[in-house]
């Protein structure tokens, strides 16, 4: 894949590009019916970019009708999979081709640092498409051992019409998650981006179609939540919904689920992640540079973040100075800059929340020792990055999903205070643990109720494992790995009788 630009060529990029900003339906381009539009705003000056085409149900009832139709022709779920795997690879190939376009599209609108979607997200998304693709004609169905009499096959068929609804933290990453599996699997698939990221979702559906999907397959509706997201939830001709977002939103699918077809729903929610650290951890400088890349990442908005550091009272002091070192390596600025390492927060709405958890973290008595201020930087929403020490488990930032960069520093006497505190959460999706010893880490992470758990580093695994939670954090399947082939397929027996008629058999 391409190198790194410098930031002029990204910005003369930005300049040049034309956005995406129509649904994609059926293989063509469309405004909504009504004629709606809603702003894109980017984050980073404040100015609205473009006008998006804002779907309502008459475009969902559209969208989904195309779908099933494309379903039952058979042009894509019936293919063979060496032929699904062939349009996917050449999807991938076509976005490699304009990764710089892609990246630009995504920054604009998200606030991320192009550092971080050119050399993470894209590279990422691009390695999920192609496993999941190589994956197509490489699963198996089984037999049951039900004697010489029987021949009992149990197959895997696509679920059918399948609505994945974006979150706006890693618009391309998370398209990929979703469509790698779902259409590998046969589906016929239509994605709703948020609000906020949506161009480089519809410029990666035009790139599909290029690649050889056949209309219908593939399909991007644009709205509210409201009412974009709700008819796809409500709607009885939809077979199932992936979504990630927040655990309130997710709640909703599942309300609309029961109040319709039952349609399956996974979830893949929020997080309040804990990151042990023991007072026999080894190099400090590691860990920290483990803590710092955890929960300032993306601007701390990402599910996985570890925003409650549980830490021995021993080290604590060490660790933090550490810390805060560690944090002259993550310039704040422009996101269009390749040398930042901090880009700005999605939205004004999600600006003043963060801002509201730091106003509260220092009310109820938190300390900061860096950060907690907005960063003036034009017109844009950006925030320090802030570490919160003396936090108590039960302060509201450390109970709460902040979903920026902060950091709340906790500290414990033991390992079995260190384990009842990362566990006192009603969320359940990742934690990490730093410690010499590799019997008590396994120990630990057995004890912690997370669907990830890490050991002496920081991360989700890779696409090979799955990804998804516990509790408030996750419902219903995984994303990632073959697991995720799993929940896009319908499980079927076909069981047929081959006994001799002459020959006759005893009766139970």
């Amino acid at each position: 894949m391409s190198s790194l630009l410098t930031r002029d060529e990204y910005q003369n990029l930005a300049d040049s590009l034309p956005l995406p900003t129509n649904a994609v339906i059926d293989g063509k381009a469309r405004a909504a019916q009504s004629g709606e539009t809603f702003e894109t705003v980017n984050p980073a000056t404040g100015q609205v970019i473009a006008r998006i085409a804002s779907c309502g149900e008459a475009d969902v009832d559209l969208a989904v009708e195309k779908a099933r139709l494309a379903f039952e022709s058979g042009t894509w779920s019936r293919a063979h999979p060496s032929e699904r795997k062939r349009v996917l690879r050449r999807l991938v190939k076509l976005m490699e081709r304009n990764v710089h376009e892609l990246a630009v599209l995504e920054t604009l609108e998200s606030g991320k640092p192009i550092y971080d979607v050119s050399t993470i997200d894209i590279p990422e998304a691009l390695h999920c498409l192609e496993w999941h693709a190589e994956a197509t004609d490489k699963l198996y169905g089984q037999t049951s051992p039900s004697g010489d009499d029987v021949v009992s096959l149990i197959v895997r068929q696509p679920v059918g019409v399948v609505a994945c609804v974006l979150p706006w933290n890693f618009p391309i990453l998370m398209l990929a998650w979703k469509i790698g599996p779902a259409l590998a699997t046969g589906n016929s698939v239509i994605v709703k981006p948020a609000e906020q990221t949506n161009m480089s979702t519809l410029r990666i559906a035009e790139l599909a179609h290029e690649a050889g999907l056949p209309p219908g397959v593939l399909q991007i509706v644009t709205g509210p939540g409201e009412i974009t997201g709700k008819a796809l939830g409500m709607h009885p001709d939809i077979d199932m919904v992936a979504f990630t977002g927040s655990t309130d939103v997710g709640r909703k699918f599942l309300e609309y689920s029961a109040r319709s077809n039952l349609k399956r729903i996974v979830l893949e929610c929020g997080g309040k992640n804990p990151c042990i650290v023991l007072d026999d951890a080894e190099n400090l400088d590691v860990v920290a540079q483990h803590v710092t890349q955890a929960v300032f990442w993306n601007m701390g908005e990402n599910c996985s973040s570890n925003s409650r550091l549980i830490v021995h009272e021993k080290i604590k002091d060490r660790l933090v100075e550490t810390v805060l070192h560690k944090l002259k390596e993550w310039p704040l600025g422009e996101p269009l800059d390749p040398g930042n390492r901090l880009g700005a927060i999605v939205s004004k709405e999600q600006f003043d929340r963060i801002m509201g958890y730091i106003k509260k973290g220092r009310s109820e008595g938190a300390k900061i020792v860096t950060g907690g201020n907005a960063h003036k930087h034009g017109k844009g929403y950006f925030i320090e990055p802030t570490v919160f020490d003396d936090v108590t488990p039960q302060m509201t930032i450390a109970r709460e999903e902040i979903f920026g960069p902060v950091l709340s520093v906790i500290k414990v006497a033991s390992a079995d205070e260190a384990v009842r505190v990362a566990n006192d959460t009603q969320y359940g999706l990742a934690a990490s643990i730093f410690t010499a010893n590799l019997g008590k880490a396994h120990r630990i992470a057995r004890d912690i109720r997370a669907g990830t758990v890490t050991i002496n580093c920081y991360g989700e695994g890779d696409i090979t494992t799955p990804f998804g939670g516990f509790k408030l954090s996750g419902f219903g399947g995984r994303d990632k790995s073959l697991h995720a082939h799993d929940q896009y397929t319908e499980l079927k027996t076909i069981w047929a009788d081959i006994s001799d008629p002459k020959v006759s058999r005893a009766v139970d």
